[in-house]
């Protein structure tokens, strides 16, 4: 055995933890640029005109909002879970 009761080493856990964030936000992004191109590019051309441009910002942005909205009911969801575990343990 390695002398630490099997515990894993904090560094290894802190770089797969990173490195896993990396890729979440790499798959967001992959996916964000999916649904913000096959709904706003009509007609891809050599240039982008301002309708375009201006619903890929919103698209973006909308897409952000509802991704922090559901993260946060998702930690909302588990504390409340949490907590109500505790009382019934009590």
């Amino acid at each position: 055995m390695d002398g630490q009761g099997g515990a894993a080493d904090p560094q290894l856990q802190q770089f797969i933890e990173v490195e896993s964030q990396k890729q979440r936000f790499q798959q967001l992004v992959h996916q964000m640029t999916e649904v913000c191109w096959e709904k706003c590019m009509d007609k891809p051309g050599p240039k982008m005109d301002s309708r375009t441009e201006t619903c890929l910002g919103n698209c973006v942005e909308r897409f952000i909002d509802t991704s922090q909205f559901i993260l946060n009911r998702l930690e909302q969801t588990q504390r409340s879970r949490g907590s109500s575990s505790e009382s019934m343990m009590d």
